[in-house]
């Protein structure tokens, strides 16, 4: 089967495409044939060794996917060949062929194609699970969302609105911000123009933002944790810009909170809840609350073209390879 590899840590450039044997069928995984790899920011840290999760070379990148059953492994029940699902990898899945586990691989609805679905789980994972479950979001609550237009950034965006509450999103262009608009963010910030502090407690009436979701950190932190309402949440999500490194005498002066929010580990601990929740997510698309937005899709001998516009943040919503 033809696969992306990564025979040596280095940039997107480094990245081969060949045929690799096909991986093998474990105990409690399935083997799916890939209509769709989702490209994440992860994918990007991974092959130049950056990231919290290490795999030995070479190996092929690649954390989400979405196909078809092929094969189920021993013990795996509720999955049979056929299915059309999505799966959350790890790294494996820029290839024609991935073996996932089976708790970590669900039937999505007949509305949701293949290249939606790729770009489906890891950011609307991430984001919901950083609202709902470390954010606590409440109805009427003021919610800042830094990187808005970005893949997690922009499902940030939609799952605030489904919860009800007043979404500002701040992005680095009048373009990106029109994007978050049409996905229901009420106010919009240019942060490259205007005060992010500023500007969030004008939108606030001075009261500041009551949960805060950066994905974005650099110099963008700072000013967006002082731009955090009292006993706010600011919901450290990545680090596109850089980790930051902020006074700690700002949370004890508003009684806020500082909040980390590690998605793939929740994943493995509390495995039944983020299935709950993916179950929430994938309801919530069938009745058409979530729209997510695939803004090109590449084959795989673009893998690199697509990594790049990924980390010099050309991409608003989501980009996927096809095989």
């Amino acid at each position: 089967m033809r696969a992306v590899v990564c025979k040596e840590f280095g940039p997107p450039e480094s990245l081969v495409v060949e045929e690799v044997p096909e991986p093998d069928l474990a105990p409690g995984k399935v083997r799916i044939e890939v209509g769709a790899a989702g490209v994440n920011y992860p994918d990007v840290l991974i092959i130049e060794n950056k990231y919290q999760f290490k795999p030995a070379l070479p190996f092929t990148p690649g954390g989400e996917v979405a196909g078809v059953v092929k094969e189920v492994g021993e013990g795996v029940t509720g999955l049979a060949p056929g299915d059309r699902v999505l799966a959350s990898t790890g790294w494996g899945g820029f290839a024609e062929e991935v073996v996932a586990e089976a708790r970590g691989t669900f039937a999505i609805p007949d509305s949701m194609d293949f290249q939606t679905a790729a770009a489906f789980l890891m950011t609307y994972g991430t984001s919901h699970y950083a609202l709902k479950d470390r954010g606590e979001l409440q109805p009427g609550e003021n919610l800042l969302v830094l990187g808005a237009a970005g893949g997690v950034g922009l499902a940030a965006v939609e799952l605030g609105h489904v919860m009800g509450a007043r979404v500002i999103a701040a992005a680095s262009s009048a373009e990106k911000l029109a994007v978050c608009r049409e996905h229901g963010a009420d106010e919009a910030i240019d942060y490259t123009e205007e005060d992010l502090k500023q500007r969030t407690k004008e939108l606030t009436g001075g009261a500041g933002a009551d949960v805060v979701y950066d994905p974005v950190g650099g110099d963008y932190a700072e000013a967006a944790l002082r731009a955090t309402a009292w006993k706010g949440r600011f919901l450290v999500i990545g680090f596109v810009a850089g980790i930051p490194k902020v006074p700690l005498n700002l949370a004890l002066l508003k009684g806020c909170q500082i909040i980390g929010v590690f998605w793939g580990a929740f994943v493995g601990r509390e495995n039944e809840r983020h299935q709950a929740n993916v179950r929430e997510l994938l309801e919530w698309y069938d009745q058409g609350k979530l729209k997510p937005r695939v803004s090109a899709t590449y084959p795989f001998d673009k893998v690199a073209d697509a990594l790049r516009d990924l980390s010099e943040r050309r991409v608003k919503g989501k980009v996927v390879l096809v095989p």
